[in-house]
Formats: C-alpha cells, sequence, structure tokens
C-alpha cells in the first residue's frame, strides 16, 4: 500500500509537469517530456509486477498448511484482477469508438431524416455494448479471483 501512496502523487506530478513542458513546444521541452515519460513507464510496470507477483498476505507466514499453499499459485488472483482491468478498459475504449462513429453518422443523417431517430439510436445503443460485454467478463473474472 505504501508503493501506491508514494507512486499515486508522483505519477500526478510527472504528468502535470509534461503537460507545462508542452505547452512551451521547444525541443528542450519534448526531449524533458519524453524522459519523464520513460521515467513514469518503468515505474509502472516496476509497480505492476511487484502487484502481480505478490502474494497473499498473512499475519502469520507459518499458519499457512502445505495443502493450502499448494491450491493457487502466488499471483494468480491478481492476474485475475489484471485480466478483468484491461478487459474493462479494451471495451471501454472500443465502446467509445464505436459510440463516436455511429453517434456521427445518426446525428448526419438525422439532419437530413428527422425520423430516423429511433433507429439511429438503436446502432449507437448496439455500439455501446460492447462495454456491457466487457463488464460481464471482468465480472466473471472477479469472480473466479
Amino acid at each position: 500500500m505504501s508503493a501506491w501512496l508514494i507512486a499515486v502523487p508522483a505519477c500526478a506530478g510527472g504528468c502535470l509537469g509534461t503537460l507545462m513542458l508542452l505547452r512551451r513546444r521547444s525541443p528542450a521541452a519534448l526531449k524533458v517530456a519524453g524522459i519523464t515519460a520513460a521515467i513514469l513507464l518503468m515505474a509502472g510496470l516496476v509497480l505492476a509486477a511487484v502487484a502481480v507477483l505478490a502474494g497473499p498476505a498473512l499475519a502469520d507466514p507459518g499458519a499457512v498448511s502445505a495443502a493450502a499453499a499448494q491450491e493457487e499459485p502466488a499471483g494468480a488472483g491478481g492476474m485475475a484482477l489484471l485480466a478483468a482491468s484491461i478487459a474493462i478498459a479494451g471495451s471501454s475504449i472500443g465502446a467509445a469508438i464505436a459510440v463516436a462513429y455511429t453517434g456521427a453518422a445518426a446525428i448526419a443523417a438525422m439532419s437530413e431524416r428527422p425520423e430516423l431517430f429511433g433507429r439511429a439510436m438503436v446502432i449507437v445503443g448496439l455500439a455501446e455494448g460492447i462495454a456491457i460485454y466487457g463488464l460481464i467478463v471482468a465480472i466473471i473474472l472477479i469472480g473466479r479471483a
């Protein structure tokens, strides 16, 4: 938990600093922004590796029986949670792209023929269904974690 308390303000400060440097639009500022982004990427990968590979936290490590220790490999629950977050992120991004294109096409069609409102909203709703499928997959994965 202490790693997250350090990482979140550091990431926020790095993002704000990068945005301030990019406003200058000088080559030196872009170089510093690239270095900052690389450092944040490395820190994020290290934190992700620690979160995924860490086993369950126990008050007394000697209290775990040998049978219970062999039931689930260390980090399997973390991998399921990571997979659930990837499913949510991917489906949300896909739904956003689909809704952007179908929404623009629906508005263009409704500007010419307003009676197409119902059909256009159904198509936009189908595009939003992609995010719901990702949510269902994430719920299934979290249930197995």
